[in-house]
């Protein structure tokens, strides 16, 4: 397994983690990474996309609800919600990174956290928020997308085992990475949250080469 793909699936649990306690302060994210450290060679990336995604939630949340065909966010489970936080994150933040990488990389980490159906839900989804984002319709700016992994060490907050370690009473105890769980079966969701986008008659998406 490669060193980005272990970073990923290691940022969704944080996430997922975070998530299931409805808690994406530093200090949880900390408590996290002093049980669960990422190992040296993961750690930028790693901290690159967890704290990417926390910068920029607020305008990821709405962008992956407007492109799910009024399946709201809440509905979907913590494994899909996570996975494509962090892909629509590399798309619309990371220009190092290939479109075509980040979904393949979603897909895949969908399909061994979630269910049968993430793989094709989050596929969905993200594929077309990448369409929208090629064909120009769709902007979100997020800090500073040319950043290097590297930036993002030791220069985008404290060190997050070092916040968890300042506050030992709240430690959780020595236990495997905390594994998402599986999703109830979907319902009919709320309205989409509107955004500014763009409209312009539907045509067939770039093709990826």
């Amino acid at each position: 397994m490669g060193t980005r793909r272990k970073a990923r699936e290691l940022a969704m649990q944080a996430l997922f983690y975070m998530d299931t306690r409805r808690d994406f302060s530093e200090e949880t994210f900390g408590r996290f990474c002093a049980n669960f450290a990422p190992k040296p060679d993961v750690r930028p990336f790693f901290l690159r996309l967890v704290r990417g995604v926390l910068r920029s939630q607020t305008e990821l949340d709405p962008l992956i609800e407007r492109f799910s065909e009024n399946w709201s966010l809440g509905r979907m489970s913590g494994v899909d919600r996570n996975v494509m936080r962090i892909a629509v994150y590399e798309m619309v933040c990371c220009r190092d990174i290939p479109a075509k990488v980040s979904i393949n990389e979603a897909v895949d980490i969908g399909k061994k956290f979630g269910t049968e159906e993430s793989g094709a839900f989050i596929n969905g989804i993200v594929d077309s928020i990448r369409a929208a984002v090629e064909a120009g319709e769709l902007q979100l700016p997020c800090g500073d997308p040319e950043a290097p992994p590297e930036a993002f060490e030791g220069e985008d907050g404290p060190d997050p085992a070092k916040v968890a370690a300042s506050a030992p009473e709240d430690r959780m105890k020595e236990q495997p990475a905390p594994a998402p769980g599986r999703p109830r079966a979907r319902k009919t969701a709320a309205k989409s949250l509107k955004l500014v986008v763009k409209r312009k008659k539907k045509e067939k998406p770039p093709s990826e080469e």
